[in-house]
């Protein structure tokens, strides 16, 4: 009888799982690579050549595992929208917007004069897309386009529709000799450039420019923002109008919300612009928005609030849109306060915070605002030289007991 060992048999164990998953691999590549085959037909009925489809599959074997994953992990936790305004408007932002507004200062004024659009708005989505494009520097956050997306049509069902849509788009763009299939990127749904285009989008707004004869949204920064520009332009962006106003509202301003009212009408039940300044256009039309509910700031939305929208459909980001264009122009921020949590901070507070933390050592990180791994292994172990509860989290009572 055999005598039994305990690492032959883990050994075994090991090289089980190896095969069986190489196997499972080697089925899905099959799956996948059939799939691949069988949608060229697809593509060629819409006037896809034979040679854009094997350029844009070459080297390619099988589907884009992370793309998957990212597909499958769509977490259900929502941010607060001071914790998402946080992380967008902040001294950081509006710092690096008036830096590119400086560097890219005569684009962005053309750009306006041509499209109508406030060039504000223009560097404030292009800092909430690409962070300015840095995002772009990350390539292993980037996907190969067609792969990623004929991924999503052959892997996830709930998705299928829209990939194939979005696939025959990006096949259509490298067929235009706009990009070449190595720099056809970007992220695991498909959004590409400086500007985040989704590929039907690029067919219909994309812009040359700089007059190289191509619609580069991937390295011509005036491609981008024209792009972004002709967007919003064709969605009805009202030229010389404000995206909105922010308002201290009267009590049972709640009963108001979602309704739409001109700003004098606005005005006669109480509602005053935060900064104390009268309404500018008082005929104007106005939509009241209460992000945070009757406890938060009011807000009274105009067209161009809408047609943000058209570019991402949350309140959030077009609000985030019109707070970093306001403050990279010098406008001023928000005059009122969010119904933030007792004990956490401000956005202030948190620069402050990581401020004080990278004097004395603790952070070597970027000064943002956001409380990554980094700043939270930082606050972990001064909480644990101030013999405070070591949880790693953010607060007032840390800040605190560090000015002193």
């Amino acid at each position: 009888m055999k005598k039994f060992s305990a690492r032959r048999f883990a050994l075994s164990a090991i090289a089980a799982v190896v095969v069986a998953t190489s196997a499972i691999d080697a089925k899905a590549d099959a799956g996948f690579k059939a799939w691949v085959a069988k949608f060229y037909e697809t593509a060629a009925a819409s006037g896809i050549s034979k040679s854009t489809y094997n350029q844009a599959f070459a080297g390619i074997t099988g589907p884009d595992e992370e793309v998957l994953e990212k597909a499958r992990y769509q977490p259900e936790f929502k941010a607060q929208i001071w914790d998402y305004l946080d992380s967008r408007v902040n001294p950081y932002t509006v710092k690096v917007g008036r830096e590119m507004l400086a560097k890219h200062n005569r684009t962005l004024t053309a750009l306006e004069r041509h499209f109508g659009v406030d060039k504000y708005i223009l560097l404030a989505i292009w800092s909430m897309e690409t962070n300015y494009g840095a995002a772009l520097q990350n390539h292993d956050r980037l996907h190969h386009v067609p792969q990623a997306l004929a991924t999503l049509a052959w892997g996830d069902p709930k998705r299928a529709n829209f990939a194939r849509k979005q696939l025959l788009a990006a096949l259509k763009i490298l067929q235009s000799g706009d990009v070449t299939p190595k720099h056809l990127t970007g992220s695991w749904a498909g959004a590409m450039g400086h500007t985040q285009f989704i590929p039907t989008s690029y067919l219909l707004y994309s812009v040359d420019a700089d007059g190289d004869g191509r619609r580069d949204i991937w390295s011509s920064i005036p491609d981008a923002l024209a792009t972004a520009a002709n967007l919003l332009a064709k969605n009805g962006w009202q030229t010389g109008s404000t995206w909105g106003y922010e308002a201290v509202s009267p009590a049972g301003a709640a009963r108001h919300a979602g309704q739409t009212k001109t700003l004098v009408q606005w005005a006669k039940l109480g509602f005053v612009r935060a900064n104390g300044k009268a309404f500018p256009r008082p005929n104007d039309r106005a939509t009241l928005k209460l992000l945070a509910g009757a406890e938060g700031p009011a807000f009274l939305m105009m067209t161009n609030f809408t047609v943000i929208k058209r570019y991402n459909a949350a309140d959030s980001y077009a609000l985030g849109v019109g707070l970093l264009a306001d403050e990279i122009a010098g406008y001023g921020g928000m005059q009122q306060s969010w119904p933030r949590p007792h004990n956490t901070l401000d956005i202030k507070e948190k620069f402050e915070l990581q401020s004080r933390l990278k004097e004395l050592g603790y952070y070597d990180g970027e000064i943002d605002g956001n409380f990554g791994s980094g700043s939270k292994a930082a606050i972990a172990a001064i909480q644990a030289r101030l013999g405070m509860e070591r949880d790693g989290e953010p607060s007032k009572g840390l800040l605190k007991a560090l000015r002193k």
